[in-house]
């Protein structure tokens, strides 16, 4: 699948959206990858999913479960690892950090796939790796529908995606003018309060 056909799935769950957006690292952009309404879609995410499980299965072979961070990543991690015949798994945010919680636990020396949905800085997927790592587990991947980092987010393991996007980012003090005009939105999941 290609990067223009990962879009177009986005295109058209209305998932590609234009304006002021907080993204979940903080930094601010003019775009942003509303995935949830692609994930509302199965027959595309499903799609989406298969191109991804494919790419690993191609890059790395065969893996034993996939692992995902909690929230964004379940519904991509899940659907992965039903494409690839494998358990899915993820890791959730306790005291600060990923942990592995509701009984799931790695063999150790399993060969895990990180699956994420978007990735922009990489700070989650490097949490969920190190969680994966602390767990027993040999992380031959980090995977991801959408690198939006254009190539430039450090994983800590080798990264795949299906597409990669090179779309700014700011920090709030540095934005351009013509992005600080427009009204802020913040539809990420992890500055909400639980």
């Amino acid at each position: 699948m290609t990067t223009d056909e990962v879009l177009e799935e986005f295109r058209g769950a209305g998932a590609l959206r234009e304006g002021h957006f907080v993204l979940s690292s903080g930094l601010h952009s003019g775009v942003f990858l509303q995935k949830n309404l692609v994930f509302q879609y199965p027959d595309r995410t499903e799609r989406l999913c298969k191109a991804l499980a494919d790419l690993i299965r191609r890059e790395v072979g065969h893996v034993d479960v996939c692992v995902s961070p909690a929230v964004g990543g379940i519904i991509p991690g899940y659907e992965t690892a039903r494409q690839l015949g494998v358990p899915s798994m993820y890791v959730e945010r306790v005291d600060g950090r990923l942990q592995f919680r509701r009984a799931f636990a790695l063999k150790p020396g399993a060969r895990v796939a990180m699956v994420e949905d978007i990735v922009s800085t990489g700070l989650s997927s490097r949490e969920c790796v190190e969680a994966i790592r602390e767990a027993g587990g040999e992380v031959v991947c980090a995977a991801a529908l959408v690198d939006r980092s254009g190539g430039r987010a450090e994983i800590g393991a080798p990264f795949l995606s299906l597409a990669k996007l090179d779309v700014p980012a700011y920090p709030a003090d540095q934005l351009p003018p013509e992005l600080a005009a427009i009204p802020v939105e913040d539809p990420g999941s992890r500055r909400l309060n639980s």
